[in-house]
């Protein structure tokens, strides 16, 4: 047994730059997206087989509990623990295409919607698909055996499985695939191998308990072990293997797995149907599942209502009577030709049906993506307008087909009973899978209690009156744990706790999850939710935004960051643990606010819309003083002054270079931050931008062209060959499109403000953007011109403004025509230009703004009318850069764009873009290839062209 201290026992296995102790570290890492919280001694990312069978050495040696985590979105609290907490998100990420897509070999921490943009070509994809499927792994998917929206059963992970490699708490290493699989198992492991044996066989003689797991398997279930494998399986190896599907971490690691993929269909036909009772909607299932419906998704009239004022949303919904329910319909076919006979059998199915209104199908992309927004809109609704302190629950049930709708209308009635007034159900109809939403506050003992009250009459409902499963698809989890019994009987229940204790002896792997003899084991280890700023305290803590945070493996997450927060809040307000406190007040600056890019994207994931950078921006804005305000506000008024200051800056770097050599700069601005200089030259810094700006004439001008500050200071990068100033080529590729653009010879001085804001300095975001408005009216007629925004944060910035304008200026806005040049090369000049040779590949940067605005695919369309291969990679996201926050911490750039830099050198393009020059700095830092604007590109391939 070691006696040296858990990091450096732990440091001794995986280095010490992968064990995490410090306190703020293990609050981030105290919550997943359910609603316990276990604080964990040390966080270890694992980084081999090797590593996770000394880090089940060293669990045993200490006796601590060890579990396995990789997205952290388990909504059942299966990836928390007090012991040691093992993250296998970072470096298990590996995907193997197979046999022309037909398998997939995949690790645990590989995000789902990753493993079907590897399959996308091959026009396949994983069977399971959950609605978490952008953010949660493949080491979830299969440790829950999840399923989702279409899959199914027979589709989901424990029947699209071919083989796994586990670890087994001994350490004992097994990969199912091999010849000798079943020998080497029986080997290492005689007593587990012979007790799967014995096992099967007793059941397979408990003919009652035989016919009770097969037809409990014919519909979704996720409660206990999967005890069809005993039925399902001969070999100890592979009974054992498709154990593991739905385990939840508890009997052993999956290492890897080879998975049998799937159809992607691409041809949809989607309609909503309004039914006037629940009962009418559920008595379609049968009919719509018989007539090819791969997905019948039922949303009850709370569900209707909470979503009704969501964009897309067909109007009728707001008059719809109380207990009207939808089913939102999806009928899917392989090739085009199906399209119009996919429509005839949904029609013909909806013929005797009982509607509110008449069936309507749409083939339409962007009304089908609506529909399925408002679909997945429903739980995140719930979430938005809960009561401060109250966490949101979801939980899910499944029933027999034929009795979901009294079941449905009993469990709306248990919402009443208990008080749960603003619950909503929906849910997975073709499967008999119903989910429901309450919000509940754990903060005092009459609200657990109630709570407790409430999951005693589920379990009763579920269980005794209709005999359904208490867990469909995620997972058994802490919560429904001490109700296994309830629902599969002692005899099942005494299989499934051998079945733990042969494979984990010791109890030590994420014990209380599947198998816990605490009756009240659900209603403990609750996770305290203590209201804080109002920018995030909608926060349901899901983790769906972590994926797209810059910093989440260098400092904290977005939900980390609000778990945080949360703590502080809290024992600012008991008063209980000082130390903790102080600790986490003098680790918050850097962890959380100094290492935030606030570029925003965490949004676009968040089910209700949290922008994390708000959060930021007010600790920044509340950390300056009134003098610092006041300066800030004198910079932007003299933003023009500032300006040939920059230029004069960069060229002078530049000099010093050229005179001392490449590391001159680097140590000048090292030594300067001693004395508080915080941003650092690189050899990527740019040259100073040309100036003045081209001179261009007003009259016939097609749109007004607005150089963003950026454009105007920052020039080339070292080694970039172009002659042409970013100006120069947009008016250029303009001419060539028969576009007169004019550029207003006060543009200089005038800024988006994002500068300003990001750093919180709001009196001088709020000046900075009412001028520029102001001088848009007039450069623009009065709105008449659209204006060219050539960066597209400044655009963002710009585009978003309003509610920072004077009454006036918002009137203004309203009439102006802002566009982005991603946007305008697109939509004007493309049409007009002649490509006269296109170049043989290009990588693609779509920054942060681009994504927010919806201009990816814009950007792509550009892209691939001048070059033949277009490369976004699969990790493209934020760089991290953030405008300067990139020259004051790199490594939170190099720590951002590790994945899509590594995936840009494997791919080698001849030619690298995107649309901001600081953005566009970081990459070429992390890649080593010049980053510059798309425009360049555009202005390559119509070299003698003229406008069409």
């Amino acid at each position: 047994m070691s006696t040296l201290p858990l990091r450096d026992t732990l440091a001794a296995i995986v280095g010490q730059d992968r064990v995490l102790d410090r306190p703020i570290e293990l609050i981030a890492f105290a919550s997943d997206a359910s609603f316990y919280r276990l604080i964990p001694k040390a966080v270890v990312f694992a980084g081999s087989v090797d590593e996770v069978k000394g880090l089940f050495r060293t669990s045993h040696d200490l006796g601590l509990p060890l579990t396995f985590r990789a997205a952290g979105t388990s909504l059942s609290g299966q990836a928390v623990t007090d012991g040691i907490l093992v993250e296998v998100a970072r470096h298990w990420r590996d995907i193997q295409v197979l046999d022309g897509g037909a398998r997939v070999r995949v690790q645990p921490g590989v995000i789902g919607a990753h493993v079907n943009h590897a399959l996308r070509l091959h026009r396949a994809k994983m069977g399971p698909d959950p609605a978490s499927i952008n953010t949660c792994t493949v080491g979830g998917i299969l440790s829950n055996n999840s399923s989702g929206m279409c899959c199914g059963v027979a589709q989901n992970a424990y029947h699209t499985l071919e083989s796994l490699t586990f670890v087994l708490p001994s350490g004992t290493v097994i990969d199912t695939a091999r010849p000798d699989a079943d020998e080497a198992f029986r080997a290492a492991e005689p007593a587990l191998w012979q007790g799967l044996l014995d096992m099967k066989r007793d059941l397979e003689a408990n003919a009652p308990l035989a016919t009770r797991i097969r037809a409990k398997y014919l519909q979704k279930n996720t409660t206990g072990y999967g005890l069809n494998a005993f039925l399902d399986f001969s070999r100890p190896v592979d009974i054992f293997r498709n154990l593991l599907i739905g385990s939840e971490g508890t009997l052993a690691f999956i290492a890897e797995a080879v998975l049998r993929t799937v159809p992607d269909l691409p041809v949809k036909v989607t309609g909503f149907l309004v039914f006037p009772t629940i009962h009418a909607a559920c008595a379609a299932i049968v009919p719509l599942r018989e007539a090819g419906a791969a997905a019948l998704e039922l949303l009850d009239r709370a569900s209707l209502r909470s979503v009704e004022n969501q964009p897309g949303t067909p109007p009728s919904f707001k008059g719809l009577p109380d207990g009207a329910a939808a089913l939102l319909v999806e009928f899917q076919g392989a090739q085009e030709a199906a399209r119009a006979e996919l429509e005839a059998a949904a029609l013909a199915a909806c013929a005797g049906l009982t509607l509110l209104e008449p069936a309507r199908f749409t083939h339409d992309a962007a009304e089908q993506a609506a529909f399925w927004k408002i679909r997945s809109g429903t739980f995140p609704s719930v979430g938005a307008v809960r009561k401060r302190g109250t966490t949101v629950l979801i939980e899910d049930v499944a029933f027999p087909i034929e009795k979901l709708a009294d079941a449905a209308v009993d469990l709306i009635a248990l919402f009443e009973k208990h008080g749960y007034r603003e619950a909503i159900l929906f849910g997975h109809a073709k499967d008999g899978n119903l989910h429901f939403v309450i919000t509940q506050s754990f903060n005092d003992q009459a609200e657990v209690d109630r709570y407790a009250r409430f999951i005693d009459d589920v379990v009763d409902l579920v269980v005794h009156k209709y005999d359904g499963a208490l867990k469909a698809e995620h997972g058994t989890g802490r919560n429904m744990a001490p109700f296994v019994e309830a629902e599969w009987g002692p005899e099942a229940r005494a299989v499934m706790a051998r079945l733990k204790a042969l494979s984990d002896p010791r109890g030590l792997l994420n014990p209380g999850v599947i198998i816990n003899s605490d009756p009240r084991g659900h209603i403990a280890d609750l996770k305290p939710m203590p209201g804080v700023e109002e920018e995030v305290d909608k926060c349901i803590e899901c983790g769906y935004c972590e994926p797209k945070c810059p910093s989440r493996e260098l400092t904290l997450s977005p939900r980390q960051r609000i778990v945080v927060r949360r703590e502080m809040a809290r024992l600012q307000t008991t008063g209980e643990n000082p130390e903790r406190l102080a600790a986490l007040d003098e680790a918050f600056p850097y962890m959380a606010l100094k290492t935030c890019a606030v570029d925003g994207l965490c949004a676009t994931a968040c089910p209700v819309s949290i922008d994390t950078g708000q959060l930021t921006k007010r600790f920044r804005r509340a950390s300056h003083s009134p003098r610092a305000q006041k300066l800030a506000l004198a910079a932007a008024r003299n933003f023009a002054t500032l300006e040939p200051l920059v230029r004069v800056g960069l060229w002078s770097g530049h000099v010093v270079q050229s005179l001392f050599g490449q590391k001159a700069m680097p140590f000048i601005t090292r030594t300067l931050k001693l004395a508080g200089w915080s941003h650092q030259w690189s050899p990527e810094m740019p040259r100073p931008a040309k100036a003045p700006l081209p001179v261009t004439r007003p009259e016939g001008a097609d749109a007004i062209y607005f150089p963003a500050c950026i454009s105007r200071m920052m020039g080339h990068l070292p080694g970039e060959a172009t002659e042409l100033s970013l100006v120069e080529a947009v008016l250029e590729v303009s001419r060539r499109a028969g576009v007169q653009l004019h550029i207003p010879t006060d543009v200089a001085g005038t800024c988006c403000g994002v500068p300003f804001s990001s750093k919180g300095f709001d009196q001088a975001h709020r000046f900075s953007v009412n001028q520029a408005i102001e001088k848009f009216w007039t450069w623009s007629q009065e709105g008449r011109l659209a204006v060219v925004v050539d960066t597209s944060p400044c655009t963002y910035g710009l585009t978003t403004c309003r509610p920072y304008l004077t009454s006036e200026n918002q009137a203004r806005f309203d009439k102006l025509r802002i566009l982005d040049g991603v946007a305008f090369a697109h939509d004007v000049l493309l049409p007009r230009l002649k490509i006269t040779g296109k170049v043989p590949s290009v990588a693609l940067h779509p920054v942060c703004s681009v994504t927010k605005m919806n201009l990816v695919g814009k950007l792509e369309a550009v892209a691939k009318a001048c070059a033949e291969q277009v490369l976004i990679p699969r990790d493209a996201g934020c760089c991290g850069f953030a405008g300067d926050r990139g020259f004051m911490h790199p490594e939170l750039t190099a720590s951002a764009t590790r994945r899509e830099a590594a995936e840009v050198k494997a791919a080698a393009p001849a030619e690298h873009y995107s649309s901001s020059r600081t953005c566009e700095v970081g990459m070429t830092r992390s890649t080593g290839r010049i980053y510059r604007s798309f425009v360049y590109l555009m202005e390559a391939v119509t070299r003698g062209g003229n406008h069409a």
